[in-house]
């Protein structure tokens, strides 16, 4: 449903969520025990908050855009909380950083269960938002994703010269995270880059245990065919 209130926003800001906080433990955000976290991320609570605070100041730099905070409700230790949600309560800690009006264009993305989804369902919100496809899509994340957000821009055929991945840090161990890049993502996305066949199948269902689902197909008209395809579009067909 678009609202009046993001009427003048023409591009999309898109921060994709990495883990689950405990709201009971929001005095502790900057340490690992506040959030949910799986032992390879060990270390990483802070850096998730910068990443929120980049995406607030990326925000704050470009006024005609929505703040897309994405990701679903991924770990069923923490209840049926998503990561979108928990980044915006992240925000709402730092007091936007000084940027309160930031507040007033952010809207969260509940349903995406990896990376191929945080861009094509955050570009999905901007398109319920505002009642027509962004002009710019920006994706802020880890600087080491680069390539893999690259290779989903490709698949959903939008536009390179619309297109911008902001990285910010890494994790602690980077070498580890990029070998884990490289086999558990680049690899499986070159040759399924629609995510919809195993392995990348089977840890999309590991990461919806509340079965959400998500209704875009039919409130992002525009976007039916590639929500439904298995395969990027002939580009006579892509909607951009």
């Amino acid at each position: 449903m678009q609202s009046q209130g993001f009427s003048s926003l023409t591009d999309v800001i898109i921060v994709p969520g990495h883990a689950v906080v405990r709201l009971d433990r929001m005095q502790d955000i900057e340490h690992d025990n506040a959030w949910v976290l799986q032992p390879y991320q060990a270390g990483e609570a802070r850096l998730y908050i910068e990443h929120v605070r980049a995406g607030v100041e990326q925000a704050h730099g470009a006024a005609s855009s929505l703040l897309v905070f994405s990701g679903g409700a991924t770990r069923v230790e923490a209840g049926p909380i998503s990561e979108a949600q928990s980044y915006l309560a992240v925000a709402h800690r730092f007091a936007w950083w000084g940027r309160p009006d930031i507040a007033s264009r952010t809207v969260t993305e509940r349903y995406a269960r990896d990376s191929f989804e945080n861009l094509l369902f955050g570009i999905c919100r901007f398109r319920e938002c505002r009642g027509h496809l962004p002009r710019r899509v920006t994706v802020v994340g880890w600087a080491f994703k680069r390539r893999r957000f690259e290779m989903h821009r490709e698949a959903i055929g939008f536009p390179r010269d619309r297109f911008t991945y902001m990285g910010v840090g890494d994790p602690p161990d980077r070498e580890a995270a990029l070998h884990g890049e490289l086999r558990l993502a680049i690899e499986p996305f070159s040759r399924d880059p629609f995510g919809v066949r195993s392995p990348l199948a089977d840890k999309r269902n590991m990461r919806n245990p509340f079965g959400a689902r998500h209704d875009y197909a039919q409130t992002c008209p525009e976007l039916r065919e590639l929500l439904s395809s298995d395969r990027p579009l002939p580009p006579d067909r892509n909607p951009w």
